[in-house]
């Protein structure tokens, strides 16, 4: 389906779930179909994208550096270029990703409603080729996300949502809603894999005061946001430096599966398309966890 309606129509849908105007039966269910339709065609183009970086993933990959050191390579290339040519054929809103971030605040402050990706969330991960890498994308509105994606390539599972409409978690031919049934256990804490700090340390101290043993999980890219949307986790606490691109879906996927995702010190909710596209220290909790 090529997304040829106009862009009032598709405003006024996404407008329905951030603010909650009332619509007509019929608008309303208008709204979730052209989201639901616009998550399907995000979801092919993730897997296309994936298909790229696991083309890539078993050969010698060679990584160069950026300026804030951190590694970019050839199947974050490929992996940008797809996801971009396929939303702006087939959407009508621009596109601010990890791989083309030079686009000046002057020109994106206008933006009310925009893609926001990371072709290659984990790029350390893949090359370090534990599997813990993703494709993220999320559509912004008015400095929310509204719709999103998280592809995992070498399991070919997807984590989505639509802001309304819940988190679920497609693989192996099946589709479940989010948070998974869980057993009682320990509150279980997940950090990154390669990011951590000595903020996250504090955090940690803090929380076994008050709440004695914890479970400890690590993970690469937004498998974090992943775990405690599913359930897996009850707690994601991130203390160091992270971009707009890295959290967007995530923290959408988790707010639709009953979460929260808060500044550490405001406790406010994270926003999109700011000046600078750092992100402040936050914290992800799972559905009725209230550590």
């Amino acid at each position: 389906m090529h997304f040829s309606q106009k862009r009032k129509d598709i405003e006024q849908g996404i407008s329905y779930s951030v603010r909650g105007i009332m619509l007509t039966t019929d608008g309303y269910r208008n709204m979730k179909r052209q989201g639901q339709d616009m998550l399907a065609y995000l979801m092919d183009a993730e897997r296309k994208a994936g298909e790229a970086i696991l083309g890539v993933y078993g050969s010698a990959v060679k990584a160069e550096f950026k300026a804030d050191r951190s590694p970019v390579t050839e199947a974050d290339r490929l992996s940008h270029g797809i996801l971009t040519d396929h939303l702006r054929r087939r959407t009508p809103y621009p596109v601010l990703s990890e791989e083309g971030r030079d686009i000046p605040f002057e020109e994106r402050r206008l933006w009310e409603t925009f893609w926001l990706l990371d072709p290659l969330d984990g790029t350390k991960e893949f090359l370090g080729r534990n599997g813990e890498f993703t494709v993220n994308a999320a559509l912004i509105h008015r400095g929310l996300p509204v719709l999103g994606a998280i592809y995992v390539p070498v399991k070919d599972l997807f984590y989505t949502a639509v802001r309304g409409d819940g988190a679920f978690r497609t693989g192996q031919g099946t589709t479940v809603r989010l948070p998974l049934d869980q057993q009682p256990r320990p509150c279980t804490v997940v950090g990154s894999r390669s990011h951590a700090s000595p903020e996250y340390e504090a955090y940690l101290r803090a929380l076994r005061a008050t709440h004695g043993d914890l479970m400890l999980l690590s993970a690469g890219s937004s498998l974090k946001f992943c775990l405690v949307a599913e359930g897996s986790a009850d707690l994601y606490p991130r203390m160091g430096t992270t971009m707009e691109w890295d959290t967007a879906a995530g923290q959408l996927i988790a707010e639709e599966a009953g979460g929260r995702v808060v500044e550490a010190e405001s406790g406010g909710q994270l926003q999109y398309n700011k000046a600078d596209l750092r992100n402040p220290h936050f914290i992800v909790s799972g559905r009725g966890y209230h550590g």
